[in-house]
């Protein structure tokens, strides 16, 4: 016998919107943390420039040309700066509420493909992915990604189904997400409609005037981008940028930036693995991995049944195609991931609305398993950091366990869904209330600059043979960055404050006398290793930055 989602009353529907909005709620709390260095940081920065300028075209990193993404997600930052202050709640609340859109638009097509219940049922799944919460606090450019492709897709749906004005919409949605991170992101979404076709033998939307309209249209969305690119670099060939002059922003930004990578021709170069994202998958699409790669396999096994469902081939084909991109890229990093999880949650909420009690009770198991795993690692991950309050986080983490099994215990469709999202809102407020505070204890740059606005908020600062993305956007004003003290002017020698690191507080020693205002602990923070994690081990992992001036 199947559980089909359509079997859930009003009154379950309500509890399911009803857990998206404390799910909404808890999720909030992530932009009260601090930025992580380093792309969050150096992101940040960037755009704080943006503000202190006045300059909204081009970008800079340390009065350096950058060349290296589009502006928009600068420009969200920016612009949220400009209402809010330069300040880290100001730089992750535009990503936190494009990322609520981008939920909305979840629902929305998946509630087209099937109905309202596995709309709601993929928004939860996506929602609780582990590393979307992750991307909550740690702000890059995937969430908004995410959102500009998923209503992307589901409004050139609507004007394949429907409405040819949808193509405006989509078109306009698109081009954002080229304008985040490149022209890559037609590939997944175009491609998944025109695969649809093909298998479908659908030829005549090939020579349908509104799809050829959405390539100008989407053209005609990015000409900011391009106009920016083309007056910062193309303008100006003599200008030296990945060290080399005549660098076309436009050429980087059609090819280098993405295909470069790709191929691993451009500029900027990586290692692959073709593996790296079906083991990345494992941990970063928590608690629902297992759940979706059973669905993948579901899939696969009824393939000529599905075929001909726009729905599936639509969805999956996007998928595919991006995940392909990424696997045979040589270019990979985990975050990546995240622009196809609204389609990975589409897929497992499909195949879960039709689910027969046999294996419901099988993934009611598994889900146990999976609860009680993490439950008991965030425990032995708060004894061992041995982090401020970590009583109260193991308290917190324990009683949402057991009032998860009291609400939600016995076998059904829904309890299996509520009880996978009370674990990653255990992991939520794990994350935001207490270790991503801790860690960022042992972010030195940020640590320095929140004391220089405090105590010392008009000082100019130098980096001294140091770098920090954090310093840069936590500092007041700009941070000045140099690697020979003879450079500098004797006033501004006597009058400045030098973030500096250890062993070259003790070369300073020998030649100035030497006063330290402040010192701080450091670990690259978004390279977690046991050494670390553990207290006892932790401080032969820490490097020592300090604040001092010459006398």
């Amino acid at each position: 016998m199947k559980i089909s989602a359509n079997n859930i009353g009003k009154q379950e529907e309500k509890q399911y919107f009803l857990l998206i909005l404390l799910i909404m709620f808890v999720s909030a709390f992530s932009i009260f943390g601090g930025i992580m260095e380093p792309d969050g940081a150096l992101y940040a920065s960037i755009a704080k420039n943006m503000v202190l300028n006045a300059d909204w075209a081009n970008l800079y990193v340390r009065g350096q040309d950058w060349l290296d993404k589009p502006h928009l997600t600068f420009w969200l930052a920016s612009f949220s700066f400009e209402l809010l202050g330069i300040n880290g709640l100001a730089y992750k609340l535009p990503s936190l509420l494009i990322g609520w859109i981008g939920c909305y638009y979840l629902y929305l097509l998946t509630s087209t493909f099937y109905d309202r219940k596995t709309g709601l049922i993929a928004t939860l799944i996506y929602m609780t992915a582990f590393h979307v919460a992750i991307s909550n606090f740690d702000v890059r450019a995937e969430i908004y990604l995410s959102t500009f492709t998923i209503a992307s897709t589901y409004h050139y749906y609507r004007a394949y189904e429907s409405s040819a004005a949808h193509i405006i919409a989509g078109s306009f949605f698109l081009a954002c997400a080229v304008m985040v991170k490149g022209i890559f992101v037609v590939i997944p979404v175009l491609g998944s409609f025109i695969c649809y076709w093909l298998f479908s033998k659908q030829y005549k939307e090939f020579f349908k005037i509104k799809w050829w309209s959405a390539f100008a249209l989407i053209g005609v969305f990015i000409v900011p981008e391009l106009y920016t690119l083309y007056i910062q670099f193309d303008m100006h060939p003599e200008k030296f940028v990945f060290d080399r002059q005549q660098v076309s922003g436009i050429q980087f930004f059609f090819w280098d930036s993405q295909f470069g990578r790709f191929f691993n021709t451009g500029p900027i170069k990586g290692k692959g693995d073709i593996s790296f994202f079906l083991h990345t998958i494992l941990w970063a699409f928590l608690p629902w991995c297992i759940v979706f790669y059973i669905a993948i396999v579901n899939n696969l096994t009824n393939w000529k049944k599905n075929k001909e469902k726009s729905s599936v081939l639509i969805i999956s084909m996007s998928a595919l195609i991006a995940f392909l991109l990424f696997s045979l890229s040589k270019f990979q990093l985990p975050h990546y991931i995240i622009i196809i999880f609204p389609h990975f949650a589409i897929i497992t909420a499909s195949y879960l609305k039709d689910i027969d009690k046999g294996m419901l009770k099988t993934l009611s198991i598994v889900q146990h398993v999976i609860f009680s795993i993490v439950t008991i690692l965030l425990i032995l991950i708060a004894l061992v950091f041995n982090f401020p309050h970590k009583v109260l986080s193991i308290a917190l983490s324990v009683g949402i366990a057991i009032l998860a099994y009291m609400l939600f215990f016995n076998t059904s469709l829904k309890n299996l869904i509520f009880r996978s999202a009370f674990l990653s809102i255990t992991f939520m407020v794990f994350a935001y209330g207490f270790f991503y505070p801790a860690l960022l204890r042992y972010q030195a740059g940020m640590s320095a600059g929140v004391w220089l606005k405090k105590y010392e908020p008009h000082r100019q600062v130098i980096a001294y043979k140091a770098s920090s993305f954090a310093l840069d956007f936590y500092a007041p004003g700009e941070v000045k960055y140099a690697d020979n003290l003879s450079t500098l002017s004797q006033g501004k020698l006597y009058s400045t404050l030098f973030f500096i690191q250890e062993e070259e507080l003790t070369a300073l020693k020998e030649n100035f006398k030497v006063k330290v205002l402040r010192r701080f602990d450091h670990y690259h923070i978004t390279k977690l290793t046991l050494n670390f994690l553990n207290h006892k081990t932790r401080p032969s992992s820490l490097s020592t930055f300090y604040l001092v001036e010459i006398q």
